[in-house]
Formats: structure tokens, sequence, C-alpha cells
């Protein structure tokens, strides 16, 4: 009895979060380890699915990187990096194309289907969600002129029509998007999926932006950093407190406040059912970047 005294006093106390989340939009970023582990997967799909039937609208934005270079090497086709991006010709686009849109997006959706949800695939193809352009990447050196690095069909968002998002949320589906868009040419182009679920959630205002991630969040010393304010996050880069790859994922949070985002956050998704504690709990499980 006891035991059940518990978990109607959860219940309880994770009310005021669900009143306050009730038919607002939060996007998620899928990738990491969350996306690969079993358990995981299956865990993640049943907290999205529980978002959804309490009236709260999920959109997923997911990657795919470790996807893609299995399918690379299984067909044989060397893949490069510079600055920590792919460089993407025609040949390696079509691979990403197809792992990203043909075989990630699809078991996401399928695994939500089967669990009890109403998942819906979609590509930035799709009623020109993603309008994109190539990605111009300059890198500055001393003493020297910059370094223009072509990334081949490496893109960047150029803007986002919500409108098809907007109609399958309010239809009871769960859009899930991957970053794959397209420019006025009709030209393909890969897009780093922190990037587009930024953009995403500022296009639709979302209550939340919440980016999955293989570290427990943003670190000082050793210890996380539960809370932290756009001023004192672009402090904390420049001090080199944030480093490394975590950097581009908090600029993606700070563009998403000064698009109208509430709040956002980065959080572990190797821990089970992450979403729902970082959601629902006063605590939380990860970093919240605010205003």
């Amino acid at each position: 009895m006891e035991t059940e005294r518990q978990k109607a006093k959860i219940l309880l106390e994770s009310l005021p979060y669900i009143r306050e989340f009730y038919k607002q939009t939060i996007v998620i970023k899928y990738g990491g380890h969350a996306m690969i582990d079993e358990k995981l997967k299956k865990a993640f799909a049943l907290n999205i699915i529980l978002l959804k039937y309490i009236g709260i609208n999920p959109v997923i934005v997911h990657g795919g990187g470790p996807q893609i270079g299995d399918m690379l090497k299984k067909l044989k086709i060397d893949s490069k990096f510079r600055q920590g991006l792919r460089v993407t010709d025609e040949k390696t686009m079509d691979v990403v194309e197809m792992v990203l849109v043909g075989k990630v997006n699809k078991e996401i959706v399928n695994l939500i289907n089967l669990m009890g949800g109403n998942g819906v695939g979609l590509s930035g193809k799709d009623g020109w969600i993603i309008k994109a352009r190539k990605l111009e990447m300059v890198v500055s050196k001393q003493d020297a002129p910059p370094e223009i690095i072509d990334l081949g069909k490496v893109g960047e968002v150029v803007s986002i029509q919500s409108q098809l998002i907007r109609t399958l949320e309010d239809k009871g589906f769960i859009p899930v998007i991957a970053p794959v868009g397209v420019d006025e040419e009709g030209n393909t182009y890969n897009i780093n999926a922190d990037d587009v679920a930024a953009a995403i959630a500022s296009a639709l205002k979302a209550k939340r932006l919440i980016l999955l991630t293989d570290v427990p969040g943003i670190m000082s010393k050793g210890e996380l950093i539960s809370s932290i304010n756009r001023k004192k996050a672009l402090e904390a880069i420049s001090t080199g407190i944030i480093t490394g790859g975590m950097i581009p994922k908090v600029k993606c949070c700070i563009e998403a406040l000064e698009e109208g985002v509430e709040k956002t956050h980065i959080i572990d998704g190797r821990i089970e059912n992450s979403i729902i504690l970082e959601l629902f709990t006063k605590a939380g499980i990860g970093t919240e970047i605010v205003k």
C-alpha cells in the first residue's frame, strides 16, 4: 500500500507541470545513445506518447550520424570531416538522405506507433518544411587570410514552414522530422539536427526546446549547472567553461530563446525517462537555459 501511495504522490506532484504544458508544443532533438540502446529507445517512445496523451504536443527532430557512418562504411564510401562536420558530396548526400529519411525516421515512427502513439515521419522536403541553403564555412586564421571550407551538401536553415507541423499536431499526430532541407533550386542539404530543432522550436514558438545528449548537461569543475541564463551562458563560452561540442548546442538554445522559446534544456538521454524527469520534477536532471 505504501508503494501505491508514493505513486499517487508522484502523480499529484506532476500536476502543476502538466497544467503548465497543456496544449503547448515541446520540440525535442533526439540523438546520441538514446537512439541506439534498445531499452532507451522504448522509454523515449513511451515518454513521447505520454506527453501527447496528456495534451502536450511533442515534435521530434532526430539525428543519425552513427547510422550514416555505418552505411557509408558498408558501401565503402570514404567519409571526411572538417570542423566536426561531415563533408557531403553528391554520393554521400544520397546515403545521408536514404539513412535519415528512409531508415532512421521510419524506425522512430514505427516504434512510436507500435507502442500506442500516432507518429508521422517527415523530412524538410515535405511541405517544404525546411528551406535551406548551402552552408558557407569560413575559418579565421591568425596572421593569415580566412580559410573557406567547402562542405559540399551541408546546409543551414533559411526558414521553417510550420503549417504542416501545426496541422499534424491539431489532428493528434506526433511529427518526427529528419534534418534534410532543400533550396529554391531543389538541391538537398544535410543540416545539423540541433540547428533544425532550434529553428523549428522558434518557428512554432514552442514552450520548450530539449536537446538529448550523451552528457549530463553543462558542467563546471565537475559539477552540473542546473540552470543558467543567456548572459551567463555566453560568458561561460568566452571564459572557456563551456567548450567543444557543447558550444554549438548552447548557441542553438540561446538563438531559440531570442526567437521566443520560453526555456531550453540540455539533458542526458542516457538516463531512462529523461524527458519526463526534466519536465515534470522540480529539480530536473539536466541544464536549463533561460532568458
